[in-house]
């Protein structure tokens, strides 16, 4: 019989429950609507006043977001090291190099034990991209410290993700301004 590692991962979630209610935390923010980085990084700071340690793996984005301005820590490491979205240059093979690039720091960070908090921005467009395998994902989730939790945002989360996490919010657009010929607003948008 073949391996499965949902299984495997969920029943690891699910001990961690009996046995440690305070344990950490999968949090997956998804969904067509604004707000998924934002949100992130709302609990991000909130961390970072608790003097918790915290990384940040931007597996798309191309910059680093204006927000490490505000956010820069000594107790936060950032790495931005996305390519940009495909459509915007460099293809699906730069975008899939960088990914991996960006998973190994993710990874490091997953098994760190002195990590509290991990955020893995756009995770799931690398993973809906299959620039990433979901099953090393699944892994590392569930073999991380007891304690540290991890959100992962991006649209079209998956549903092997969706099941292991713990809190799972679903951001719908129900109006937006670009629809009605409203550029990005500096302050808003980026």
């Amino acid at each position: 019989m073949k391996n499965n590692p949902l299984s495997h991962a969920a029943s690891t979630t699910a001990t961690r429950r009996e046995s440690d209610p305070a344990h950490g935390l999968v949090i997956v923010h998804t969904g067509d609507g604004k707000g998924k980085t934002t949100a992130a990084f709302g609990m991000l700071a909130r961390m970072l006043s608790h003097g918790r340690h915290c990384v940040v793996v931007q597996f798309i984005k191309r910059r680093r977001d204006h927000a490490t301005r505000l956010l820069h820590h000594p107790h936060l490491q950032w790495h931005c090291v996305g390519s940009g979205f495909t459509w915007a240059g460099g293809g699906p093979e730069v975008a899939r190099i960088s990914c991996e690039t960006g998973w190994l720091m993710a990874r490091l960070s997953l098994s760190d034990p002195t990590v509290d908090f991990v955020l893995l921005d756009e995770l799931n467009i690398a993973l809906a991209c299959d620039y990433l395998e979901i099953s090393d994902v699944l892994t590392a989730l569930a073999a991380r410290p007891a304690g540290q939790h991890v959100v992962i945002t991006g649209r079209h989360a998956l549903p092997e993700l969706v099941t292991m996490a713990d809190l799972v919010t679903e951001m719908h657009e129900v109006k937006h301004p670009f629809a009605a010929g409203v550029a990005a607003q500096s302050g808003i948008e980026f």
